[in-house]
């Protein structure tokens, strides 16, 4: 049971990305992209989109 809360926290934060990758304003290619790189390296994949994935237009103001 020791890593079960980690693979919960895993899966709501790859959860939270995909869903603000969606709601992004990203072209589609983007989008793609992003979800199958969380999809494929949950963890890295998340750090990842942390640093570099798609931000919305009200963030970068």
């Amino acid at each position: 049971m020791e890593y079960g809360i980690f693979g919960i926290f895993v899966l709501i934060a790859d959860i939270y990305a995909i869903v603000q990758t969606m709601t992004s304003r990203a072209s589609a290619l983007a989008k793609v992209v992003w979800t199958l790189v969380v999809l494929i390296l949950p963890v890295l994949g998340f750090i990842a989109w942390l640093v570099a994935g798609p931000r919305n237009a009200r963030a970068a103001l």
